[in-house]
């Protein structure tokens, strides 16, 4: 299980107007540019040096094509410089008088072996391509399990599906963990408009459509933390809609997926707090976010039952601090406006009620 990022702060009860208060620091500690540059992962989101088998493929097909671009690109300056100096000697014509046109034999032959050369230059380049494309298209091995990947406005669901074992599936958000040198099987569907699935360090992009479930793979050969991005403009957030891929050694996976099937701990006997907190996530959130083993069973929302073991929140917008977490909760249309998210009528003490019992969702 993954080390928590904050430390637990004692609980502070005041008046409505003096918790409202409260709110300001934590909703400037909660600010997206801040959390930016407080948060990065092992691979940024670049592509020309990848971490899987599908993405090295495709890396060297780019940089195959970077170098052929590169390579015409100067032979043409070559070619164009050089013409300049051997017509730089030829006499100008008179102001008012025509050039003169020259027929200079063997022209054409140099015509023709460009297009020649420019004819083999491509069919090679499409055989490459198509060779890639069949190569990417299924992995190497039968992935032992899939994942169902739901894009929205602006968050990823997923679904973990053990196809032995259906009692075993579960759903998360946001973060997703896959076994280090394992290929895995991603479905791809919409619930609202169009989003593009994309972790450029481990494969290409693949459209998210409404109405149609698409299909990719993914592996990872080493073990680190892989950043991934709706590359389909789908509203005001587009920009927010991240997600993060763990690669896991295999036998950290494994807890971690077993960890994942267990339900909420109950809250213990004589933690008012933490009781009024249960019972006003369940009031003010239960309807959209589910945590399983509660009666809270919403499914517009992210599912909370492990909210401590992510990292961040607000699909990889914030991270998951206590600051940012009840930033977040407050005003969540300060940090993502447009968000799905409405902003609750909470006060310090139900706010600060909520932050303990989600804290308690490890």
């Amino acid at each position: 299980m993954m080390e928590r990022l904050w430390n637990r702060k004692p609980s502070i009860q005041a008046p409505r107007i003096v918790g409202r208060l409260a709110l300001a620091p934590l909703l400037a500690l909660a600010s997206p540019a801040i959390a930016a540059s407080e948060e990065s992962t092992s691979a940024p989101m670049y592509y020309l040096k990848t971490f899987g088998p599908k993405g090295d493929i495709t890396a060297s097909l780019t940089w195959g094509l970077l170098a052929i671009a590169a390579g015409v690109s100067v032979l043409m300056s070559v070619l164009v410089i050089v013409a300049m100096f051997r017509n730089g000697r030829s006499s100008m014509a008179t102001p008012g008088s025509p050039l003169p046109i020259a027929h200079p034999p063997g022209g054409h032959r140099w015509i023709y072996l460009g297009l020649a050369l420019t004819t083999l230059v491509l069919i090679a380049l499409v055989i490459w391509t198509m060779d890639v494309l069949a190569e990417i298209d299924e992995p190497a091995g039968e992935p032992a399990f899939t994942i169902e990947v739901t894009g929205q406005q602006w968050w990823w669901e997923a679904r973990y599906v053990d196809p032995d074992d259906p009692s075993r599936s579960f759903v998360t958000a946001n973060e997703l963990h896959i076994p280090v040198g394992e290929p895995v099987r991603i479905t791809l569907a919409s619930r609202d408009v169009i989003h593009s699935f994309w972790v450029p360090a481990l494969a290409g992009k693949t459209d998210v459509i409404p109405g149609q479930t698409n299909e990719t793979w993914l592996q990872a050969d080493r073990e680190g933390v892989y950043r991934g991005q709706c590359a389909e403009y789908c509203g005001l957030q587009h920009a927010h809609m991240a997600l993060r891929i763990f690669a896991d050694a295999p036998e950290a996976f494994q807890a971690w997926w077993d960890h994942q099937l267990e339900p909420a701990d109950e809250v213990p006997e004589g933690s008012e707090l933490l009781a009024v907190g249960e019972r006003q996530f369940r009031l003010q959130c239960g309807a959209c976010h589910a945590v399983r083993g509660t009666l809270a069973g919403g499914e517009a929302g992210p599912d909370l039952t492990h909210l401590m073991d992510r990292t961040t929140i607000a699909s990889v917008t914030l991270p998951n601090t206590p600051g940012h977490l009840s930033g977040w909760i407050a005003d969540p249309q300060h940090q993502k406006p447009g968000t799905t998210m409405p902003n609750p009528d909470l006060s310090g003490p139900e706010l600060n009620a909520i932050r303990h019992y989600l804290e308690t969702l490890d």
